[in-house]
């Protein structure tokens, strides 16, 4: 299969919204991660995404609108606070689960009575929507591999397996959106993101943190979510996480650190450490290694590293959205310091 790589101007959108009515699927930036775009209504489309993605088909999709108005489509109900919700933080990164019309195909769902809705800020992808239909779109990479945030990313895993990339330069969250299910109370954070849960607790009171945030789904669990079954964000090097300060940090990996080995470090540990170094940031600065994040991991590819090693980074804020990436990156195998 061919793929072209199309501009961020009207015209070039236009081609791509065409590729999307006609069945075709589509890379779009979002201001999270580049997501791999079919028209939600159409599940033999929905199908082809999983097919270039090398996706399990039951892993729920999230649907990308362009307007609020196309919120009734999708949903039976819009209870009062995803409308508060919507109007704190849409269009921006946060997904919100609801109970699902009966538009949705069984593809975007995966068989559950909920659909995932998110309202993106990127204009590249708010115009692909306006002239095409509501997008189903998981990021845009390799199944289970880190997340795409430029438009090289997509071309390494995508090209030749879908029809076309829309250039929207580079992803500005670096992570995906943060998801909340309205579809029960109390509401439950199934995957943090740029919108903390300190945020949502702020703008309609009690939110549960589901335990597979921070621990792998139960034996037999149904994903409510994307990025909560599977192992999700892993390059091909082993990702191992240390929990400790920052000496404990230093001293552990002088010490055991061999040959093929890195390090994702904070700045503050450059010039400290005998392995290379990846920096994603500094220790307090979790929206840059959140933005940095999924490149780092992609950076340990390019680089041929066999093994490397990662903080265990803070739970508070956008640092969960870090942790939940990382500990799913090293398949939940932490050393304690």
């Amino acid at each position: 299969m061919e793929t072209l790589i199309l501009s961020s101007d009207n015209e070039d959108i236009r081609t791509a919204a065409n590729i999307i009515k006609a069945g075709g699927i589509v890379a779009m930036p979002t201001e999270t991660v580049y997501g791999l775009a079919a028209d939600a209504l159409n599940g033999k489309a929905v199908r082809k995404i999983f097919q270039a993605k090398g996706r399990p088909m039951d892993n729920p999709l999230i649907v990308h609108i362009s307007d609020i108005s196309q919120i009734h489509l999708l949903v039976r109900e819009f209870p009062r606070k995803a409308e508060i919700l919507a109007d704190r933080f849409w269009p921006g990164p946060l997904t919100m689960i609801l109970p699902k019309s009966d538009k949705i195909p069984d593809e975007v769902s995966a068989g559950l009575d909920t659909v995932a809705v998110r309202f993106p800020s990127h204009p590249s992808a708010l115009r692909l929507i306006s002239l095409s239909s509501p997008l189903a779109a998981p990021s845009a990479n390799l199944s289970g591999s880190p997340s795409p945030t430029t438009v090289r990313h997509v071309c390494d895993d995508m090209t030749g397996r879908i029809d076309a990339i829309i250039d929207g330069g580079d992803c500005d969250v670096g992570v995906e959106s943060t998801v909340i299910t309205l579809a029960q109370e109390p509401p439950r954070l199934l995957r943090p993101g740029g919108i903390t849960v300190e945020q949502l607790r702020e703008a309609i009171g009690e939110v549960i943190i589901d335990s597979a945030v921070t621990e792998p789904l139960a034996e037999g669990q149904k994903a409510a979510s994307p990025g909560m079954k599977y192992k999700h964000y892993a390059p091909d090097a082993e990702v191992i996480l240390l929990d400790g300060d920052a000496e404990k940090f230093i001293e552990y990996i002088n010490t055991n650190g061999k040959d093929g080995d890195a390090v994702l470090c904070y700045n503050e540990d450059l010039g400290r450490l005998r392995l290379p170094c990846i920096p994603i940031g500094s220790e307090k600065d979790t929206e840059t290694q959140a933005h940095r994040l999924f490149s780092a991991l992609r950076e340990t590819d390019r680089l041929g590293i066999k093994q490397v090693y990662a903080h265990c980074p803070s739970k508070e804020g956008v640092g969960l959205a870090v942790y939940n990436r990382m500990i799913r990156a090293a398949g939940f195998k932490i050393i304690r310091l």
